[in-house]
């Protein structure tokens, strides 16, 4: 297993492109944290190069903020992009709405952090704007937990358990790992692709919740009502 680094190294790219969203956000008069999360963020500390970033806005909308971004580049004569927005689809574990474009010949997924809140009698959640710390916990694997802030230049843990497990190899979920799973039963799946992915350890009460006939019954009707769908 590669080590860890202790932050993250951009390249001129990735330097340039964050620039440029910072001077977007600036030209708008946004007060918007941007934050880089999950995949990218664990691969950059793993020296792994990830070719599309997700972004965090902690007060608007991706579709918003793109909007922000081509205004941004059409004020200084440059060409502006197209943004696909996907809207959110939560029986098929997309929770948020995405927008995403193309800068500076770099895919990026534009989504606001979250938090959940359940009707009585209903899985499937309301999405609600959130703290990074709710977003945080609402993720898959404390690996996937991170942050990189765009406008400090700073990793954040919220979780405090995400660059520990990065380091030791270990797959844990942020939540109760049985909560984790009912609330999207493909993260099992997951679960073992990283593991196997990265040659890390599957935590043991991931495994003990993996296993639980409840899990694994809603992962049957997951799957069965993706199939119905795909036909």
């Amino acid at each position: 297993m590669p080590a860890i680094k202790d932050a993250i190294e951009l390249t001129d790219e990735e330097h340039a492109l964050f620039q440029e969203l910072l001077d977007a956000s600036k030209q708008a008069g946004l007060s918007t944290t941007l934050r880089c999360a999950g995949g990218w963020v664990r691969d950059k500390l793993m020296g792994r190069t990830s070719l599309d970033i997700d972004i965090a806005l902690d007060n608007l909308l991706g579709r918003e903020f793109a909007d922000r971004i081509n205004e941004y580049l059409k004020a200084h004569g440059e060409e502006t992009h197209h943004v696909a927005v996907i809207m959110s689809n939560p029986e098929q574990s997309k929770h948020l709405e995405t927008a995403r474009m193309k800068v500076r010949g770099i895919w990026i997924d534009l989504v606001n952090l979250r938090s959940e809140e359940y009707a009585l009698h209903s899985r499937i959640p309301t999405m609600t704007f959130g703290t990074p710390e709710e977003d945080a916990h609402r993720r898959d694997f404390t690996i996937n937990t991170l942050f990189y802030n765009i406008n400090t230049g700073l990793i954040e843990d919220f979780t405090q358990q995400g660059l520990a497990d990065l380091r030791a190899g270990i797959i844990r979920t942020p939540m109760q790992p049985k909560e984790t799973f009912m609330d999207d039963p493909l993260r099992v799946l997951r679960a073992v692709r990283f593991a196997s992915r990265f040659g890390f350890e599957l935590e043991e009460r991931l495994l003990e919740a993996a296993a639980d006939d409840e899990v694994r019954y809603t992962n049957v009707s997951k799957f069965e009502g993706l199939l119905r769908r795909a036909n």
